[in-house]
């Protein structure tokens, strides 16, 4: 599972990206927290295979997206909006986006995986592919691939399965239900210098963001 930082930063660059006029320090900080996959770690203390599976599956971001257009869509009042009016409403949109894109998405495109069916089925996959450019074949990508025969239209693999192969965190570095305090726990910060990159990148984009929305702030009083 891709470090807990790595997905933080992932979170805020969206935030900064979609939040719009409702970018601020709390509803940055709503975004963030929306990156709960990895909680599911904790969970794996009791519950068989639940790392990358639980809160990786995809149930919960169909789910929230349902009641989430249900409300703003279909009802005829919206309880959301009443409750914080537009902004709320973004937010709670591009929460979502942060929970699929920096949560589950960080372990589908580049981790060990997500059990995406968890638990009705015990299997985690995984997305590989590339883009590139050569001089000779052209432009040559392998992630959507419509009529091929094997992996289809995404080039998703089975690696593995949530409960028989299950993934390590720092909480539970066997993945296994139980809790042995005498195991060695490490906490990833970044593994790789893209990783640092990354967060350094979402340090400085929010950095200006909340620079220039404060020089706005003091022009327009």
């Amino acid at each position: 599972m891709a470090p807990t930082l790595v997905s933080a930063a992932v979170g805020a660059l969206l935030a900064a990206a979609l939040l719009g006029d409702a970018f601020d320090r709390r509803a940055v900080a709503v975004v963030v927290a929306a990156v709960l996959p990895g909680l599911d770690a904790a969970a794996s203390l009791a519950v068989p295979g639940a790392t990358n599976a639980l809160l990786h599956a995809v149930w919960t971001p169909l789910l929230a997206g349902g009641l989430l257009y249900w409300d703003g869509e279909l009802r005829s009042a919206s309880a959301l909006r009443e409750r914080g009016g537009p902004r709320a409403v973004r937010v709670a949109w591009v929460a979502l986006a942060s929970f699929v894109v920096a949560g589950v998405g960080a372990a589908l495109f580049a981790g060990e995986g997500a059990a995406l069916l968890y638990p009705l089925e015990d299997a985690r996959y995984l997305v590989r592919g590339r883009l590139v450019f050569s001089t000779q074949e052209g432009v040559v990508q392998t992630f959507l691939t419509p009529g091929a025969t094997g992996a289809g239209i995404l080039p998703i693999e089975r690696v593995g399965g949530a409960v028989a192969d299950p993934v390590s965190s720092w909480i539970n570095p066997d993945g296994r239900p139980g809790f042995d305090p005498g195991a060695d726990r490490e906490f990833r910060f970044v593994e790789a210098g893209w990783q640092l990159v990354v967060v350094a990148a979402a340090a400085a984009t929010l950095a200006v963001r909340f620079r220039f929305r404060g020089e706005g702030a003091g022009v327009s009083r």
